[in-house]
């Protein structure tokens, strides 16, 4: 390929040129916006209702049309109460479609009507078009692509030139929740209703490519690694060329076969704290399943059908068994299976049971005891059954007329082929005899293990027992895809753990008094690991210790802790000591019997009281910070909000990789989870990791010591781009440096890598040096902030701990007024420009201030600011070809921000309001000229633009008028009424002007 011009580094050549050509590979029809606009009633319709007519036609050739009318307004005219409630409603009629009422010739009879043909891709219409313009409240938007099946809007593309770097993402993203109006700052500045429809949000810039949901925030936007079912090579061989990650995305996401059965069997919409969120699949999470539907479908023997799905913790298990579920429901091939959910443990399978019905899944049941279990597993197939393994033991011996009955062998309960047992933690209880009686129940199932830790290297009974791998997903993996935070490990207090053959050493010290049988004895009833670690010096330096480290490193920055220890005994002592010392809010939960002595029955909880306790630890708000544990919750523990696990205990293998993945779940400001290891765990982690393979735990947990070299590293670059300011003590000299945008942006990236290597080792002595010279970056980076108007530079992303260090700073030195934001009509606008020292820095306040003003206002004139805005530009140009200096400059910039505050005086020179200013702005048809040279007005479109303004003003007094197409429909009628009478100009002049007013009064008056 021939090297690509400077010229064409931008968006539209670099992403949105080979997303449009890629689709065109795939089979879509590629139709320019003008063909679609012509075929829309209105640019508020997103729907295309005429393909949609017709394809509802061919997919449901006996429809009348009456009963098409009727399913083109159960999709586009739902009720609902929020964009989300919509999308799951539209998403609900496109997979079950909808039962209408027909007259087939034999009497009247509810038949169901498909809006897309899942089983048939090639009778579905598939279409892209670019800049897709949907007018909203307020203004039209133009998102780049947008994919339609049978003229239904499912997916919208958003592409960015790479030459942005790493904020590519970050502004994408942004522009398409402003799309959705997602957040209070977006209202009425998108288009939501053509979100309703849509399935997927892509965001790309040729170089990369990530992808989410309606309403997915930033973090949860995922990249797309695998074109499945093609390998990376094989979809170069398809292209002609290397494959880009853009490309990868577009393929695995938007191949027609791909893409249906992303919407049918990879969607579900689930309810977390009251809020409901719509999840899509993983890459990993979608080629898994698929991969274990193919092998079910192509092997014979039942041993043969099933396998191991091994995806580390956290990185969406629960999620993938509904969608394995899910998918054998639906395929025909299956003729209505039996899905049966087993896990080890009563509180997973409430879990399993629970993920199921919050998203929806038809009718799962869960089995109540043994007997219960096998009479669902007897009757006919069709169900979903949730079950403990342990309900597939034998029936103890019944007593029956006085005789006990001996205990009965575990009976067959069915030989059907079609029943899929999904089974949880695969690695741990499921070669006893309980799976063996699983298999004699089921003999002809097909059995999938999941499971969230790797295979050890000398257990073969799990492949064994399932079958090979089906898909692997190691913790590397998932931490590079960001479906994780990687995990950090610390040692503290080496003298109080207990280590190898450390116990002995101790006894010996203590007992070395006593006789040798006496030691013996001793030993064999006191001196063992719980006894030695419950001791109550011990815990007290312990708790203390953790204290201390948590209110330091972990609760500045809002997250949690769970504490864990050796015993239910020493779990209660922590507790109390956590109380005497005045920690903030902590909760125990452990297991308490009916016959344990007082100081267990004191800490029992009811499984309720324990749910509650855990939702409030699950909120973020919440004052709970601590949970104090012996064996609970140590697995299946879903919590974003915990940040470090504080270790006392002996973890080993499964174990210890189940537990410490409790601390990688991602949350916003999460950057890593951190494992504090009082018991020497670390220490034997090669010891207890060995089992399994390299590869599979590689990057298991990382010493939290190898962040200082990284700290030091990142340091060095951030403070690179100011090498060379003479005057380090100068503030506007510093922001000089950040004035090109690049250097902005590679600033940021640099000093957001610092601050969080930062922020993760504060308050350690080690990071003193480096603080001061956060200190400075921070006044800087807040400082280019207000100067250039520019979002991305808040400190408010930054760590709390960082966060605070600027603060202080920046009102220690009394430079508040000079990082702060001012607009150019607030009273410190003044005091700031004359706190800045040179014409440079005054100047380029004054540029950027002007720039952010012209941004902001230039819907509610148009003329007035684009004539501004060339003047500002001409200034600038003038500047840089040291036609004039940077004194006239300044005296230049005086003026043009003057003319800003007086724009209602422009207005008045004219004779005229504002609102009827602006309106001739758009007739008058050329940039209004202000400042040194007379306006000239022409007196027709001067009159016109007064009587278009009185004669539409009363229609915008009205609440809610630009939502309301009626409404608007007269005040167009009004417009074109007056530029008709005026002999304005063309039909389509008249449109063009019409337009343009509409969109000026709702800049201006929609409310």
């Amino acid at each position: 390929m021939s090297p690509v011009p400077p010229s064409e580094w931008n968006e539209e050549y670099q992403s949105e040129d080979p997303a449009a050509l890629l689709l065109e590979k795939l089979g879509y029809d590629c139709i320019a916006n003008t063909v679609i606009e012509s075929e829309r009633d209105s640019l508020r319709e997103v729907v295309l209702i005429h393909r949609l007519i017709r394809s509802l036609k061919r997919i449901n050739p006996w429809l009348s049309d009456e009963n098409v009318s009727k399913a083109v307004r159960a999709l586009t005219s739902s009720p609902a109460s929020s964009l989300i409630e919509a999308n799951e409603k539209v998403h609900t009629v496109l997979t079950h479609g909808i039962s209408l009422v027909q007259d087939d010739g034999l009497g009247a009879k509810g038949q169901t009507v498909q809006f897309i043909d899942f089983d048939r891709p090639e009778r579905n219409e598939f279409l892209v078009t670019r800049q897709y313009r949907i007018v909203g409240a307020k203004k039209a938007i133009c998102p780049d692509l947008v994919a339609f099946i049978n003229g239904i809007p499912v997916a919208v593309i958003e592409c960015k030139s790479p030459t942005l770097g790493d904020k590519w993402r970050e502004e994408a993203v942004r522009q398409v929740l402003r799309y959705q109006e997602v957040g209070s700052e977006f209202k009425d500045l998108g288009a939501p209703r053509l979100f309703e429809t849509v399935q997927l949000v892509l965001v790309t810039c040729g170089q990369a490519a990530s992808y989410g949901a309606v309403w997915t925030p930033y973090r949860f936007y995922a990249e797309w690694k695998e074109p499945f079912p093609l390998s990376i090579e094989g979809l170069g061989k398809k292209l002609g060329r290397k494959p880009s990650a853009q490309d990868v995305l577009l393929y695995g996401l938007l191949e027609p076969r791909n893409l249906l059965d992303q919407i049918q069997n990879f969607t579900v919409f689930e309810v977390e704290r009251g809020k409901t969120i719509r999840k899509a699949s993983r890459y990993k999470q979608f080629i898994a399943v698929n991969r274990a539907v193919e092998r079910a479908k192509t092997m014979r023997l039942p041993e043969e059908r099933g396998g191991v799905i091994w995806h580390t913790q956290g990185s969406g298990k629960s999620l993938s068994m509904l969608w394995l579920a899910l998918k054998l429901r639906r395929d025909p091939a299956f003729e209505k299976p039996t899905i049966v959910v087993v896990t080890d443990r009563t509180d997973l399978d409430k879990q399993i049971s629970s993920t199921f019905q919050r998203c929806g899944y038809p009718n799962p049941e869960r089995a109540a005891s043994v007997r219960n279990l096998r009479d669902l597993l007897s009757g006919p197939t069709g169900s979903t059954v949730t079950t403990t393994v342990q309900k597939f033991q034998d029936l103890a011996g019944s007593v029956n007329g006085g005789k006990r009955v001996a205990r009965e062998e575990h009976p067959t309960l069915s030989e059907s082929r079609n029943i899929f047992v999904l089974v949880d933690e695969a690695h741990r209880t499921q070669y006893s005899s309980l799976a063996a009686n699983m298999r004699k129940a089921l003999p002809n199932a097909a059995f999938f293990g999941f499971t969230g830790t790797p295979i050890d290297k000398h257990d073969r009974s799990t492949l064994h027992t399932f079958g090979p791998y089906i898909d692997q997903y190691t913790i590397e993996q998932a931490v590079a895809d960001g479906a994780t935070v990687p995990i950090f490990y610390e040692s503290l207090l080496p003298a109080l753990r207990i280590i190898g053959n450390s116990l002995d050493k101790v006894f010996e010290h203590v007992f070395s008094d006593r006789t040798k049988e006496e030691r013996e004895a001793i030993k064999k009833k006191y001196a063992n690991e719980e006894s030695i670690a419950g001791a109550p010096k011990r815990v007290e330096a312990i708790a203390l210790d953790l204290l201390e480290h948590y209110t330091k490193f972990i609760q500045p920055n809002g997250f949690k802790a769970q504490a864990v220890a050796i015993s239910r005994d020493v779990a209660i002592s922590y507790k109390e000591m956590l109380e005497k010392m005045n920690a903030p809010e902590s909760a125990l939960i452990i297991s308490v019997g009916h016959n344990e002595g007082e100081r267990f029955q004191k800490y029992k909880t009811s499984k309720l009281e324990q749910a509650r306790i855990i939702d409030r630890f699950l909120d973020p708000k919440d004052p709970l910070s601590i949970l104090v544990v012996c064996d609970m919750l140590l697995t299946g523990f879903d919590a974003p909000v915990e940040q470090v696990m504080y270790l006392d205990s002996p973890l080993r293998e499964h174990t210890l990789l189940q537990a410490i993945a409790r601390v990688n779940r991602k949350a916003d400001g999460k950057k890593y989870g951190l494992i504090v290891d009082y018991w020497g765990i670390s220490e034997a982690l090669q010891e207890a990791l060995a089992i399994f393979s390299p590869k599979d735990v590689q990057g298991a947990m990382q010493p939290k010591v190898d962040e200082l070299p990284r700290l030091q590293t990142r340091h060095q670059v951030a403070m690179r781009f100011f090498d060379g300011v003479k005057n380090k003590d100068d503030l506007d000299e510093c922001v000089a440096v950040l004035e090109p945008e690049d250097v902005r942006a590679q600033f940021d990236e640099a000093f957001r890598a610092y601050s969080e290597s930062l922020d993760m080792l504060m308050p350690d002595p080690k990071v003193l040096p480096y603080v001061d010279d956060m200190r400075w970056l921070g006044k800087i980076r807040a400082a280019a902030r207000a100067r250039f108007h520019d979002r991305a530079l808040d400190i408010s992303d930054c760590g709390a701990k960082v966060r605070k260090l600027i603060e202080e700073v920046v009102v220690a030195e009394g430079i508040e007024l000079l990082v702060k934001e001012v607009s150019i009509f607030g009273k410190e606008f003044e005091e700031k420009v004359d706190a800045l020292k040179s014409p440079e820095a005054k100047a380029s306040e004054m540029e950027h201030a002007i720039k952010y003003e012209i941004h902001v206002k230039l819907e509610e004139n148009p003329a007035f600011y684009v004539s501004l805005r060339e003047r500002l530009e001409q200034l600038i140009e003038d500047r840089k070809q040291q036609r004039i200096d940077a004194a006239k400059q300044l005296e230049l910039f005086q003026r043009l921000v003057d003319e800003v505050r007086d724009e209602a005086g422009a207005a008045q020179k004219a004779g005229m309001t504002d609102f009827a200013f602006a309106i001739f702005g758009i007739l008058d048809g050329s940039p209004l000229q202000t400042g040194e040279r007379p306006i000239e007005y022409g007196a027709e479109n001067k009159d016109l633009a007064s009587l278009i303004q009185k004669a539409i003003e009363p229609t915008t007094e009205y609440v809610d008028w630009s939502s309301k197409p009626n409404m608007q429909r007269e005040m167009r009628m009004t417009i074109k009424q007056h530029l008709r009478v005026a002999r304005f100009g063309s039909t389509e002049e008249i449109e063009k002007a019409t337009d343009r007013i509409i969109d000026l009064a709702k800049a201006r008056k929609g409310r």
